[in-house]
């Protein structure tokens, strides 16, 4: 079994792999020969922590992989990470363990990677300028994962932090103008495919704003079901793919307050993206659709990035070997 930290698992990312990696094991999901259950989150009275355990199955990597979350937001006030965890890899066919992963680059990674996948698959052919709301560290993985997906002309970004904003806007490789904006309102008014990357408790996007065409990924609030970054109407105005409705039913927020005050049904959601990718479904309609991929996460993705990253470490010699196959 191998143990990767955080440091050792920096060196092995691979993002065109990885987008390959997601994309592949969304496919498998939606022809089942992926398995993936609807996560478990645990809570108690005696703080606002969360602990959601991500599961998967895979036929086409050989393994088994569990991830736990730790989503605690008092965190923050103690100046430590609001999100940890950790993800366990399997052998499928013997139940060995395989390794023993720190959670943070593979979460930031494949987070982005799927938002990669959904954007060839519904975001209009001649997107040209890509908006970011928010502006850390999800922000930055953002750019590097879709930097390649369209021929983006323009790079335009807003945050709360106004200084956040040019800080990664000048730490930025980027082939085209960028722009720091003073609104969220005005990454809605220039952008093709927008990406939300807050951990907003109320909404911060408004569906009146939306324009025809636009594609966006819904990404950063946390996983609970009464937190999001989009407000009920454009959830209404979208056509709403999801990366796993079980998962979505109980840890999105956008998709659930929605349903809940009445603007759409889950029978509403189209589909999941897996399903676009496999040819299962067909993604966009017309080039005046409104798209919106709520990213939630799903164990299958922690799982896939897991199989990419055991393995590069292996070929680099990377990682520290244990014992535990008794």
């Amino acid at each position: 079994m191998i143990v990767l930290t955080a440091s050792d698992l920096e060196g092995l990312v691979d993002r065109a792999a990885t987008e390959r990696a997601v994309e592949r094991v969304f496919a498998d999901v939606a022809r089942g020969v992926a398995d993936q259950p609807a996560p478990t989150s645990m809570s108690t009275p005696a703080g606002t922590g969360r602990y959601v355990l991500m599961a998967a199955l895979s036929e086409t990597t050989g393994t088994a992989a569990v991830k736990l979350l730790a989503d605690v937001p008092d965190n923050a006030g103690r100046g430590l990470p609001t999100q940890r965890s950790l993800i366990t890899v399997l052998d499928r066919a013997t139940g060995a363990p395989v390794a023993l992963l720190h959670g943070g680059v593979p979460t930031r990674v494949r987070t982005a990677a799927a938002s990669a996948v959904a954007t060839r698959a519904l975001a209009r052919d001649d997107s040209r300028v890509l908006g970011l709301v928010g502006a850390g560290a999800l922000a930055r993985e953002h750019v590097e994962a879709l930097r390649h997906v369209r021929d983006w002309s323009r790079l335009v970004v807003w945050s709360r932090s106004g200084s956040r904003a040019r800080a990664l806007v000048d730490d930025l490789e980027w082939d085209g103008a960028v722009e720091v904006v003073d609104a969220c309102d005005d990454v809605l008014d220039r952008a093709d495919v927008v990406c939300t990357l807050t951990p907003s408790v109320e909404p911060i996007v408004h569906g009146d704003r939306l324009r025809p065409g636009q594609h966006l990924n819904v990404v950063g609030a946390r996983p609970r079901p009464d937190e999001r970054e989009v407000d009920a109407v454009a959830m209404a105005r979208s056509s709403v793919w999801v990366d796993d409705l079980a998962t979505a039913r109980s840890k999105s927020g956008d998709l659930m307050l929605a349903v809940a005050e009445g603007a759409l049904t889950l029978d509403d959601v189209v589909g999941t993206v897996g399903q676009v990718v496999a040819g299962l479904r067909p993604g966009r309609t017309n080039a005046h659709e409104i798209t919106l991929f709520d990213s939630v996460g799903i164990g299958a993705q922690d799982l896939a990035i897991a199989d990419l990253l055991v393995r590069a470490a292996r070929e680099r010699g990377v990682g520290l070997e244990l014992d535990l196959a008794g």
